[in-house]
């Protein structure tokens, strides 16, 4: 178990790099244009490491599972995430994105038969709650129109938990991490260019450093998912979820070295600590 909290910790320290990656990138290209550059990069990373890899105990039912679990992770989860920092902003979509564990845990009960009591519950809450708190910066107040855009991070992050439960399904038949990363990333790679040919309106517009930020941006979001994996392989979902939700406190660690941070606030404090006690709940039961 401590094996996989480590790797859901690795993951999520990937994923909040990632999302400061992705920030440099969108100073010089779209996210369209970029999200046809960071997920094919990835994809074509675990190509490359293919031949390489352990494929004993191949079993077909999971290879299916992991192909489905690619038409809509990370592809679709990024065009709503999008979307919904585009008409939401980012302290909303952030938010609300945050819930996803919530979602994972409740799924990992209902159809894996997961197992959990108040004390992994109560960390769950905490590291949400202090997710959200790292996440939300200042007041909003939605206009009807925008409010009318919830529903995109609200599906985001019912996809997010539907992708952890379903990858969990599928490992308990092929414990490949490697074959589910691969996978996931090919079909993925395919329905984002499949879908931004097909939306009016969308070129791709790429520059060179652009491209190597977005580049980057895949390769951490790629290793960042094999070690997901990796962590459901060896551990429950009411475990590794929460564990990996904790990435915006790795990406308020690394804004700072970034020019002009952001002051600390008391939210952020009160943020972090929330975090830091989840996950210590999580360890004490592991």
């Amino acid at each position: 178990m401590i094996q996989a909290v480590a790797l859901a910790m690795l993951a999520s320290a990937l994923f909040g790099s990632a999302l400061v990656t992705t920030y440099c990138g969108l100073r010089h290209m779209d996210v369209w244009s970029g999200a046809r550059v960071s997920v094919p990069s990835a994809a074509v990373f675990f190509w490359l490491c293919a031949p390489f890899a352990d494929w004993s105990g191949r079993h077909d039912g999971a290879a299916v599972i992991f192909l489905l679990v690619g038409l809509f992770f990370p592809a679709a989860v990024t065009f709503l995430a999008y979307e919904g920092n585009r008409r939401l902003g980012p302290n909303v979509a952030g938010a609300i994105g945050s819930t996803a564990p919530l979602f994972a845990v409740l799924g990992a009960a209902l159809f894996l038969g997961e197992r959990f009591g108040a004390r992994e519950l109560g960390a769950t809450g905490g590291i949400v709650a202090g997710s959200a708190l790292l996440t939300v910066r200042g007041g909003n107040v939605l206009a009807r129109t925008t409010a009318a855009a919830l529903w995109l991070p609200w599906a985001a992050a019912l996809l997010r938990a539907l992708a952890q439960v379903a990858s969990k399904a599928g490992l308990t038949l092929w414990p490949s991490p490697f074959a589910a990363a691969l996978a996931g990333y090919t079909v993925s790679a395919a329905v984002i260019w499949a879908v931004c040919a097909a939306r009016r309106g969308t070129r791709f517009a790429a520059n060179r450093r652009g491209a190597a930020w977005f580049a980057a941006t895949g390769m951490l979001n790629g290793l960042a998912v094999l070690a997901l994996y990796g962590a459901l392989q060896g551990g429950p979902v009411h475990v590794v979820s929460p564990v990996v939700a904790t990435y915006p406190l790795f990406t308020l660690m690394l804004t700072r070295v970034l020019p002009g941070p952001e002051r600390v606030t008391g939210r952020a404090i009160a943020g972090v600590a929330l975090i830091v006690a989840g996950v210590a709940l999580l360890l004490a039961g592991a």
